[in-house]
């Protein structure tokens, strides 16, 4: 049994200009791939549509975050004035939404802040202690710096290294190359 052989990551693509991966961007989405990233050293306008990528659903975990604090807030109030330590205090009610809303506020802005923190590590599987691109020298080198890389993915159903290598040489990228993983 072999255990030193290794297994196909993907193939990565360099281009020079942020032009050049936008146009391969588009490219790789119009032929229906769908395990595949680009890498900048900074944001690109226009790359999540040339991706195809729709909104964020972090949103909804800061949302869903949100309304939990407010609720909290209100019950955490509710319970200790009306329930466990009840005290008439000048004839006012042992329980009004007005007096509960400040804590529940910030408890709605504290779980909101914490839904979209967790929302996105769930979303990006972090913590990943490992990935295979920081293995390649030449994308750890640039990728931070001033170029720009596509990542197609060998799980991709559409996965064929010669069809895809021509297709980001036709693209225009100024090196391709396997990565193990």
């Amino acid at each position: 049994m072999n255990h030193s052989r290794t297994q196909t990551y993907g193939l990565v693509a360099e281009f020079a200009t942020t032009a050049a991966v936008l146009h391969a961007a588009e490219k790789v989405r119009d032929r229906g791939f769908t395990h595949w990233d680009v890498f900048t050293p900074f944001p690109v306008h226009g790359m999540d549509r040339a991706m195809g990528l729709r909104n964020s659903r972090v949103g909804w975990f800061a949302f869903l975050g949100g309304v939990t604090g407010y609720l909290t807030g209100m019950l955490m109030i509710w319970w200790m004035n009306a329930v466990d330590y009840p005290i008439i205090v000048g004839g006012k009610p042992m329980f009004s939404p007005f007096a509960a809303f400040p804590p529940s506020y910030e408890l709605t802005i504290l779980f909101g802040a914490f839904g979209a923190v967790l929302g996105m590590f769930f979303l990006n599987r972090l913590p990943r202690l490992h990935h295979p691109l920081l293995k390649n020298r030449r994308f750890t080198g640039g990728v931070t710096h001033d170029k720009f890389y596509l990542v197609i993915e060998r799980d991709d159903p559409k996965y064929s290294e010669a069809e895809i290598r021509k297709l980001l040489e036709e693209s225009g990228s100024a090196h391709i190359e396997r990565v193990e993983a």
